[in-house]
């Protein structure tokens, strides 16, 4: 991956004359190419140059709206995404519309019944007698709510709101100055002001959503634990398939740290500690020992403090949570990466996600123990299925740690491999090189002017020209080329070269660059060097004994027209 940014860098961005990485450059980096920014940043100092931050972090909003999306449609939960600006949220109270009750959000597994305020559209805000109709997208404003709006890096609940004789697929729930607005599209019936619903929260995608919540705090003790206190919280999104943590960081994390955090997180989901929530005024809450708040953030008073175990975790927040650490079942620590100077981030899963994701982790590491079991010698191919278990693991979602550690044994086992195959091909070469002088003397007794031979040296351009020295020594005189299959019989590359002493040069019509350059284009290759010596590769033969004999006919051609 860093290889890949490297390149990017120097040959789409650092031309000499920028002065100035795009936002959306910085993004592709990060998000294509698994680059992180303060690489980035570094590499754009060096050559002089600045990084558009804002520009970044733009890109970065605009991807995590857009990932958001695609989860509703994903769940076919689709509409036009709907906002209040403070003009509206002043219509509201205008009207006499109190703020949403949403203490009901920390309920489970209850439905509420409540009555619908105001209703709002892309147009605004519908009048009393006004009627939105099935198929289309509103934003209801209830009297009262279970659900629970964006806040805090958590996801909002999703759900329904229904109602005699239809229904409202809520895919939004965001709040303006203490109005909750429901978002969704009426999927049966018609909704008007004044109507009494229900609303019913999908509790059971709440209860992915919930404990990658309460990972997060839990998360932000590991650090502290494993790095110190230097370490704190910049942000955190919470959603029903993943956790991610921000925290300030000047450098990326060892993996035996990267394993420290992941144990200490599924320890305390082993010791089935209690998570309590209490509301407390908020000079009293300030001053509980060791308690967390966001860097930054605006609290209200009074506020909400979650509390995990007797010492584990003391942090205000007003997200729903489980009610025991075990409920989270398991934690994967995927990803830690940095997005911005001094910042790193961390992704998790819980539940069945991380648990699939152990799994995938126990599975690699069986196939990378039994390919460390190979017998390099007695295996030419080792470093091409190391090489593909690699991308295989990268591609997989997996414990970070155990992916670094894998990473490195399998890279060992590919260079096993590639050190097994220089040692065969070596094997190779010196047999090769003695049928080559056996061929060459007979064909230099015979007479012959030009020789083709099927040489077996794999695609290895250096051992080739130990081939052709051992020609020139033997015969001097004669015009050659070998042809070698980087891998006997498999159909696959083939390497071609050719030499053509002056004397032929002057008193005949072969040339090196032409004949190596006739023989490779008749299957797709491509060639070239000087009249006296050329090489090129193909990257498919099927049939080489058919390319030799074309490659002679060439030769025999071109000597007879001189």
């Amino acid at each position: 991956m860093l290889e890949r940014g490297i390149k990017y860098f120097e040959e789409e961005i650092n031309d000499g004359k920028t002065k100035q990485v795009t936002g959306e450059k910085a993004f592709f980096l990060y998000d294509t190419l698994g680059f992180p920014i303060d690489l980035t940043e570094l590499m754009a100092t060096e050559a002089g140059m600045l990084v558009d931050m804002n520009g970044f972090e733009s890109e970065m909003a605009e991807q995590k709206q857009r990932s958001r999306e695609a989860r509703l449609a994903a769940k076919g939960l689709v509409g036009q995404r709907l906002e209040l600006i403070a003009e509206q949220t002043a219509w509201l109270a205008g009207a006499g519309i109190a703020v949403t009750d949403d203490s009901f959000k920390y309920d489970w597994d209850k439905e509420v019944d409540a009555t619908v305020k105001a209703i709002f559209t892309s147009n605004g805000f519908l009048q009393n007698d006004d009627v939105a109709k099935e198929g289309e997208t509103v934003g209801i404003v209830l009297d009262k709510t279970s659900f629970y709006a964006e806040a805090g890096g958590q996801d909002t609940d999703l759900g329904t709101i229904s109602f005699e004789g239809g229904e409202l697929f809520i895919n939004d729930v965001q709040t303006y100055g203490g109005y909750i607005l429901h978002s969704g599209v009426i999927s049966k019936g018609s909704i008007s002001i004044g109507l009494r619903v229900t609303c019913q929260v999908d509790y059971s995608r709440r209860r992915d959503v919930a404990p990658n919540h309460s990972m997060t705090h839990v998360l932000n003790a590991a650090l502290r634990n494993v790095l110190g206190e230097g370490c704190d919280q910049r942000g955190s999104q919470c959603n029903d398939e993943k956790l991610r943590f921000d925290f300030s960081y000047k450098t990326a994390m060892t993996v035996n740290q990267l394993r420290d955090i992941e144990d200490y997180v599924r320890d305390t989901i082993k010791k089935n500690l209690p998570v309590t929530a209490e509301v407390i005024p908020l000079a009293d809450a300030k001053a509980i020992p060791g308690v967390r708040a966001m860097f930054g953030e605006v609290y209200p008073d009074p506020v909400r403090v979650v509390t995990i175990g007797d010492d584990c975790s003391v942090e205000f927040c007003g997200g729903t949570h489980i009610s025991n650490t075990a409920e989270a079942e398991a934690f994967v620590l995927t990803e830690e990466t940095a997005v911005a100077k001094g910042i790193r981030r961390i992704t998790g899963l819980t539940r069945v996600a991380a648990v699939n994701a152990i799994e995938e982790g126990s599975k690699f590491k069986q196939l990378t123990s039994d390919l460390e079991a190979v017998d390099a010698d007695a295996t030419p191919d080792l470093d091409k299925q190391a090489g593909a278990l690699r991308k295989r693991l990268d591609a997989t979602e997996m414990s970070a740690a155990l992916k670094s550690e894998l990473r490195a044994r399998i890279e060992l086992v590919q260079k096993k491999g590639i050190e097994a195959k220089k040692r065969l091909l070596a094997g190779r070469v010196d047999k090769c090189l003695n049928d080559v002088n056996e061929v060459v003397q007979k064909a230099l007794a015979d007479g012959k002017s030009s020789l083709v031979l099927n040489v077996d040296i794999g695609a290895d351009s250096k051992a080739s020209q130990k081939v052709i020295k051992a020609v020139q020594k033997i015969a001097p005189e004669i015009a050659f080329m070998g042809i070698s299959e980087e891998e006997r019989g498999s159909g696959g590359k083939i390497l071609c070269f050719a030499i053509v002493p002056d004397s032929l040069l002057k008193s005949s019509g072969l040339n090196a660059s032409e004949w190596v350059g006739d023989v490779l284009g008749s299957i797709g290759g491509r060639g070239g060097g000087k009249p006296g010596s050329a090489q090129g590769q193909a990257e498919t033969c099927d049939d080489v004994d058919a390319l030799i004999a074309n490659a002679q006919s060439f030769a025999n051609r071109a000597v007879v027209i001189a």
